[in-house]
């Protein structure tokens, strides 16, 4: 309950979401539906109000036999002039030869529906795997595939195009996944992927023009929480192919990711 400015009784309850802002120099734009954002409008590691930072190899190379280590520094994982950078480097590191990051949004932001904007810029080298993505937050207690995962954009060895893939677990106890591509020009220019996530239907967008569409049906995860993953991968058996040779170090730029309610 509340009094107006006039000392009228207000009551009543109302549901709502914010994002939490740590420094009024980085708040969210004043768009209608947004309910998070980060706009990266600060300096350091990622705001650890949203964000977590998952470290080392995970299991079998974060199940891809994966060749890099994630770290928690500012060297792999950098918020500057409006962006963040999700760097991978070639450098011996717990035991790999190569270091990269990884952050997510699990237990800080978990969601079901809505839409997720991503201004990005892609790394370009080749072995480079970076993704957008979302996985269900029940992974602990409903392991892959069961849980879900929504990869609103993944870029594989062939950087002419970008792809959406949606991954279940069938009520036979079989995996399922299902994808799509899109051609683009100029990956390591900033483009801005779309999710628009809907009770019996996921799509995705790569600047407005669709990349993906799909039903889904009260069989599958995607009636569920789910939370944001950015990371930036190299080699492994995923599809990024053999990172090259002189490989030295490559960047996944990312200007802000912003969550909309439906």
């Amino acid at each position: 309950m509340a009094y107006s400015s006039t000392n009228d009784f207000i009551s009543g309850e109302e549901k709502i979401t914010i994002s939490v802002i740590s420094n009024d120099d980085y708040s969210c734009p004043d768009e209608s539906n947004l309910v998070w954002c980060d706009e990266f409008n600060y300096n350091g590691l990622p705001d650890d109000n949203k964000w977590n930072i998952e470290t080392g190899t995970g299991e079998w190379g974060w199940g891809n036999n994966e060749l890099q280590f994630y770290t928690n520094r500012a060297e792999n994982l950098e918020v500057s002039n409006g962006t963040l950078k999700i760097i991978a480097k070639k450098e011996e590191y717990g035991g790999m030869q190569y270091t990269s990051g990884r952050i997510m949004t699990h237990n800080k932001l978990d969601f079901k529906y809505g839409r997720v904007e991503i201004r990005a810029k892609l790394p370009s080298t080749q072995g480079s795997w970076p993704a957008l993505w979302l996985l269900g937050s029940s992974y602990q207690t409903n392991t892959w595939p069961l849980c879900g995962e929504i990869d609103l954009m993944e870029q594989f060895a062939d950087k002419s195009y970008v792809q959406t893939t949606l991954h279940w677990q069938n009520t036979n106890g079989s995996r399922a996944q299902y994808g799509q591509q899109k051609t683009i020009s100029d990956p390591a220019s900033f483009h801005i992927y779309t999710l628009d996530w809907q009770p019996g239907i996921i799509r995705s967008f790569l600047d407005g023009n669709q990349i993906f569409v799909m039903s889904t049906n009260n069989s599958m995860p995607f009636d569920e929480n789910f939370f944001i993953i950015l990371n930036f991968a190299l080699g492994g058996n995923g599809g990024a192919g053999p990172v090259a040779a002189n490989f030295a170090q490559d960047v996944l730029e990312i200007d802000y990711v912003r969550v909309y309610a439906n």
